[in-house]
């Protein structure tokens, strides 16, 4: 997908220059029918992703499980405002603060020939309720009609995601910068494009410093070289973009970091699915980064929200095809108030870096397996240590 975005860029800025206005017009007509599709559709991938990600989570039951999860989930969370953070304070001296304000909306040039109103069947938030209360529901009463049901409405909302948004979504962008180039913004678009990328790919660096220095001090060993003996992982999931084909290594670089066979066997396929660190840090900075751009008003207390959420709705990212930012598009439009224009922006800027995020999760999970194997191996101490003096009792 991120070649055909490419191409879908390159002739939208080429023929953005040339193309008379009824042809834009025509395009935004097309855009604005996606739009609303879209629009439609974000309450149902919430319900039909959230849902089943949640009961699975809670019905694999245990100690080691809620451990995990909870390292997991604070390692995203953690990220997120990092992230927000490292954003905040370098974006301002890089992009123009407003100055894509003018693309809020459709140009008035080159308005739509006409509109079709599509209304979701309920808003965002209110999905995610029910998306969390079902989940949580079934896991906890062992529901296994409502489960089958909602894992057969995730086949379909998968299947729609594949045959239907991914698809559309090239010629959809091709649309957006076409606009954008006849309104003549597409050089300032392309330019803070360039800048945020460069920016969260030193950040994804920085943070596997941070997830593998904690890593260190818990283990009283060095962070570097457990980082370095990561690579091989991290550069298969460069190439692979993708969590589940580059387990086998991730589990093979874990161990030979000192990961027992057993924690590592458990703690890397989990984590495959939960943890996704490198996706959060993306997308809370290209949230930040675009709210500059177009002069949108935001606060601390909103993006500790908007983590917070996104790090519970990261579950569901691995089944979604396009990844977490397509389980995202609820989150921004709820959270952060984003239109199906900036959530477009936000699915280009994405997938141009979509290796990075996936690299910086896979590695992180190095890290967790790490903590988790000390914290099973501290457990297992203390448990031989009161089986001991427990037997020196009895002999008394």
């Amino acid at each position: 997908m991120l070649v055909k975005i490419i191409i879908a860029i390159i002739i939208g800025v080429m023929l953005g220059q040339i193309v008379p206005g009824f042809v834009v017009r025509t395009m935004n007509t097309f855009v604005g029918l996606f739009d609303q599709l879209l629009r439609f559709l974000i309450p149902l991938i919430i319900v039909g992703l959230v849902t089943p990600a949640i009961a699975d989570v809670g019905e694999r039951a245990g100690k080691m499980l809620l451990i995990t999860v909870v390292v997991a989930y604070a390692f995203t969370v953690f990220s997120g405002l990092f992230a927000y953070c490292f954003s905040t304070a370098l974006f301002p001296s890089f992009l123009d603060a407003g100055g894509m304000a003018q693309l809020e909306g459709k140009s008035m040039e080159f308005l739509p020939y006409f509109e079709i109103k599509i209304p979701p069947l309920a808003d965002v938030m209110t999905a995610l309720v029910v998306s969390f209360m079902l989940g949580l529901g079934i896991a906890v009463f062992k529901s296994p009609t409502l489960k089958s049901g909602f894992d057969e409405l995730k086949d379909i909302v998968v299947n729609t995601i594949e045959k239907v948004v991914i698809p559309i979504l090239p010629f959809y962008i091709f649309g957006l910068f076409l606009d954008i180039t006849a309104v003549g913004k597409v050089a300032s678009v392309l330019s803070a494009f360039v800048a945020i990328v460069i920016i969260i790919f030193t950040m994804t660096l920085v943070l596997l410093l941070l997830q593998y220095s904690l890593a260190g001090i818990i283990i009283h060993r060095n962070p570097l070289p457990l980082l370095r003996n990561m690579l091989p992982a991290y550069f298969t999931a460069l190439g692979t973009s993708s969590s589940a084909a580059t387990i086998p290594v991730t589990l093979k670089r874990a161990i030979s970091n000192g990961v027992s066979e057993s924690v590592a066997g458990f703690v890397v396929p989990l984590c495959a699915t939960i943890h996704l660190s490198g996706s959060t840090l993306k997308i809370t900075s290209c949230a930040v980064g675009l709210m500059i751009l177009l002069g949108m008003p935001f606060s601390f207390p909103m993006f500790l929200g908007f983590v917070m959420m996104l790090g519970v709705t990261m579950v569901a990212a691995p089944g979604v095809p396009g990844g977490a930012i397509m389980a995202a598009l609820g989150v921004l439009s709820g959270v952060l108030g984003f239109d199906s224009q900036q959530q477009a922006m936000m699915i280009t800027l994405y997938i141009a870096m979509d290796s990075f995020g996936t690299a910086c999760n896979v590695t992180g999970d190095g890290a967790i397996a790490l903590i988790i194997d000390k914290l099973h191996r501290s457990n297992l101490a203390r448990m031989k240590k009161d089986d001991q003096a427990h037997t020196g009792t009895e002999q008394e």
